[in-house]
């Protein structure tokens, strides 16, 4: 398993846009992805699961990947979640 700590780098106006994306980020790849924040565990390709999660800008986050591709899927994620402006 990779794991990656981020800070989020989402615009404070944000809301379903950045999640979905996320989601679609996450489903390009065959691992299995999880987003951790506030004791809560997410699977990141669950649109629902992701939108229920709690955090905004300046949040740290932990992104979880477990398979063939994880490396890659953790990169591509958090390069999102922290690259926003």
């Amino acid at each position: 398993m990779i794991s990656k700590d981020v800070t989020v780098n989402l615009p404070a106006d944000s809301e379903a846009r950045p999640v979905a994306v996320l989601v679609q980020l996450a489903s390009k790849y065959e691992s299995k992805i999880h987003i951790l924040v506030q004791n809560k565990r997410i699977n990141a390709k669950s649109i629902m699961g992701m939108m229920s999660l709690d955090f905004s800008q300046g949040d740290k986050l932990v992104i979880e990947a477990e398979g063939a591709d994880a490396e890659a899927a953790v990169e591509e994620i958090a390069n999102y979640v922290e690259s926003r402006a």
